[in-house]
């Protein structure tokens, strides 16, 4: 599904979808498969992969996948299990546990 819209989902879903707008799945909301977007807010639970340049999951909410964002906000008792890649142009698509300056020149 591609969009040039806001999306909201509460029920479930399975496929793709593709937007360079907010999608925000609900508490009730389950979506297995891939999201492309600027902006995704998850609530409830999404398995699968998702690329975004901002990713927040909720307190009640629940990623199971991969992950690659510019930016991942992960509130409190929110859930995340799975792989995470930043993606910006001088990172891109490293692991996030990976060690950026890892020895400094000493003058």
């Amino acid at each position: 599904m591609k969009l040039d819209c806001n999306l909201y989902i509460d029920g479930e879903f399975e496929g793709s979808i593709v937007s360079k707008k907010l999608i925000t799945i609900g508490k009730s909301g389950k979506v297995r498969g891939e999201i492309h977007t600027d902006h995704l807010v998850v609530q409830g639970t999404v398995e699968g992969s998702v690329e975004a340049e901002r990713l927040e999951i909720m307190a009640a909410g629940k990623v199971l996948g991969s992950i690659t964002s510019s930016e991942l906000v992960i509130e409190a008792q929110g859930h995340f299990e799975g792989e995470s890649k930043i993606k910006n142009k001088e990172l891109k698509n490293k692991p996030v546990n990976t060690v950026v300056n890892e020895k400094k020149k000493e003058a």
